[in-house]
């Protein structure tokens, strides 16, 4: 697992519920191995934004991990962008979506590699 660069990043991944951990810990590796893998791996930063694990890069648009009402965990992107949008029309009816700001889900093995590391990609080097 990838050390965590703040403590108080670490402390609001020990604050999610149990049944949010596995799945939210999950992404956050996705995150970092996407950005790692990019063709010009993108310099990541992790902080909190409204109280939630942010992720941010230069060049791309910030992606946040955290509880939403609907599901146990989602992974959010600025609602502005064309993100979600994009991501619905290229895998269609497979995920929950909520608005035009997020991907929900209810366990870590909804999770897919191939699917949710096209949306990190994206989001990291999103240009407007």
């Amino acid at each position: 697992m990838t050390p965590f660069q703040s403590p108080k990043v670490e402390d609001a991944f020990a604050a999610f519920p149990p049944s949010a951990q596995e799945g939210l810990l999950r992404l956050r590796e996705m995150i970092f191995d996407t950005a790692a893998a990019l063709p010009e791996p993108a310099m990541l930063s992790e902080e909190l934004k409204w109280g939630q694990p942010a992720y941010l890069t230069r060049k791309g648009t910030t992606i946040r991990l955290g509880i939403p009402k609907q599901a146990h965990f989602g992974m959010f992107v600025h609602c502005q962008t064309r993100l979600i949008p994009e991501f619905s029309q290229t895998f269609p009816g497979i995920d929950r979506i909520e608005g035009t700001r997020a991907v929900l889900f209810d366990d870590a093995n909804e999770i897919s590699t191939e699917r949710h590391g096209w949306l990190i990609a994206r989001a990291l080097t999103y240009h407007v």
